[in-house]
C-alpha cells in the first residue's frame, strides 16, 4: 500500500486557552494519521502555552514553537508555514473544531490542484450551531481565474489544504494584507482550486475574531462602510506586482482608484472593471444587475464624503 504523504497543519495562538483544547482534540481525531501539527503561540498572555505543553507531553507530532515577540497572526502564520515538512499543508486558527474527515477528504481530492477547500458551518462561542454557513454569504467554488479575488476572498484560510509547492510562490506574506487571500490569489496563478462542497470546520464566531465577518462587533454598527475600492487599493497594487497573467490590468485599475479623481478617470475606471464583470464579481451571490449597481456605486463615489 503507498503511504499516505505527510500533512503538516500550522496551527497559530494567541490567547486561545478557552477553546484550544477543543480545536487540537478535533485535529489529532482526524481519521487521516501521517500528520505533523506546528504550534506557534504569538506570545499569549493568558494560560495557551500551558494547554500546548500539555498536548506536546502528549502527542510527538505535536511541534511547540513560541515567539519572543509578538508578531501579528500574518507573519505569525507565516513563521508556522516555514516550519512545515510535509508535501500538503493545512492552516488552522485556534478556537474551531475540524471534522474527523476534513484532512483525509481534501487529501483525496487535492491531486491535479494547488489547493483544495471546503464550506464551513459558524457556531457561537458556546459550540452552538448557527443557521448559515459560509456558502450563505459567498458563492463557493472551483476557481480558475484570479480576478474573483481581486476585491473580495472566497477561500478562507482554515478551509484550505495546499501543495507545498505554493510555498516558493508565495512566502514572504505582507504582514498588512490577508495571508489566506494571498495564498488563494497565488495559488489560482498557478492551477486551479478545487472546492468541496461540504462542511468540514465549525468555524466559532465571537467578539475577538480577527475577522468579524457576521457583523458580531457592536461598535461597527453604526459606522459608515468605506468604499471597498480603497480598501483594495493597497491589495490591487500588491496583487499586480505578482507576474500574473492580469498584472498589467490590476495596474490600471489600482492607478485610477483614489480619493481625488476626475470623471474621465472615473468613466476608465468603471469600464475596467465591466470588462470582466462577471469575475470580477464571481463571489458575490447576488444577481449581476445589483453586483453592477454596486460597481457603478464604488466607482462614481469614490470622492465623495
Amino acid at each position: 500500500m503507498e503511504k499516505q504523504p505527510l500533512v503538516s497543519i500550522a496551527v497559530c495562538v494567541y490567547n486561545g486557552a478557552k477553546y484550544l483544547s477543543k480545536q487540537l482534540d478535533s485535529i489529532f481525531n482526524q481519521d487521516y494519521n501521517n500528520i505533523e501539527v506546528i504550534v506557534v503561540d504569538d506570545c499569549s498572555t493568558d494560560m495557551s502555552k500551558l494547554v500546548l505543553e500539555q498536548y506536546a507531553d502528549q502527542y510527538p507530532n505535536l511541534k511547540l514553537y513560541c515567539n519572543h515577540e509578538n508578531l501579528g497572526y500574518v507573519k505569525n502564520f507565516e513563521r508556522a508555514i516555514s516550519l512545515c515538512n510535509g508535501r500538503y499543508i493545512a492552516l488552522s486558527d485556534h478556537d474551531d473544531i475540524w471534522s474527523p474527515s476534513k484532512i483525509s477528504m481534501q487529501v483525496k481530492a487535492i491531486p491535479g490542484y494547488v489547493m483544495v477547500y471546503h464550506d464551513s458551518q459558524y457556531i457561537d462561542e458556546n459550540d452552538n450551531e448557527m443557521d448559515i454557513k459560509m456558502s450563505d454569504l459567498l458563492r463557493l467554488q472551483d476557481w480558475t481565474s484570479p480576478i474573483p479575488f481581486f476585491l473580495k476572498n472566497s477561500v478562507s484560510g482554515h478551509t484550505i489544504l495546499f501543495d507545498r509547492i505554493l510555498l516558493e510562490h508565495a512566502l514572504p506574506f505582507n504582514p498588512r494584507l490577508f495571508h489566506d487571500w494571498w495564498l488563494a490569489f497565488v495559488a489560482v496563478n498557478l492551477g486551479p482550486i478545487k472546492y468541496l462542497p461540504i462542511t468540514l470546520v465549525k468555524y466559532r464566531q465571537h467578539l475577538n475574531n480577527t475577522i468579524d465577518m457576521l457583523n458580531l462587533r457592536q461598535d461597527k454598527l453604526d459606522e459608515v462602510p468605506p468604499n471597498p475600492l480603497l480598501l483594495s487599493k493597497e491589495w490591487m497594487q500588491h496583487c499586480s506586482n505578482y507576474k500574473g497573467n492580469y498584472a498589467n490590468y490590476l495596474k490600471k485599475i489600482s492607478c485610477l482608484i483614489k480619493k481625488e479623481i476626475s470623471f474621465l478617470e472615473k468613466l476608465r475606471l468603471f469600464f475596467l472593471l465591466i470588462k470582466y464583470k462577471d469575475e470580477f464579481m464571481a463571489t458575490s451571490k447576488e444577481p449581476m444587475r445589483r453586483n453592477l449597481k454596486k460597481i457603478r456605486s464604488m466607482v462614481f463615489n469614490l470622492n465623495k464624503k
